[in-house]
C-alpha cells in the first residue's frame, strides 16, 4: 500500500540522501588514501545517522498517510501488517 510523497517532502528526502551519497563517497576517499580510523569511523557513523533519519522520516509519512487511510477505509489489519513489515525491514 504505497502512498506518493508529496513534492516539499520528496526534495527533503532526496537531499538527505544525496548527504548520505556524499558521506559515502567521503567514507571511500578516506579508505583509498589509508585515513586514520577515527576519521573512517566518523564517516561510517555520519552514513548510518543519515539513513536513520530518512528512514525514520518515510516510516512516519507511511503511518501518516497510508496506515492512517488504511484505517479510515476498513483496512486496519492489512495496514498494521504493512506497517509491521516495514518496521521489520527498518529495525
Amino acid at each position: 500500500m504505497s502512498h506518493p510523497v508529496k513534492d516539499a517532502a520528496r526534495d527533503d528526502i532526496a537531499k538527505r540522501l544525496a548527504r548520505v551519497a556524499g558521506h559515502a563517497n567521503s567514507l571511500k576517499r578516506l579508505w583509498d588514501e589509508g585515513r586514520d580510523c577515527d576519521e573512517i569511523l566518523t564517516q561510517i557513523a555520519a552514513v548510518r545517522a543519515g539513513l536513520d533519519q530518512v528512514g525514520r522520516t518515510i516510516l512516519e509519512r507511511h503511518i501518516d498517510h497510508c496506515v492512517t487511510k488504511a484505517v479510515e477505509r476498513g483496512y486496519a489489519d492489512e495496514a498494521i501488517r504493512e506497517l509491521k513489515d516495514a518496521l521489520d525491514r527498518f529495525i
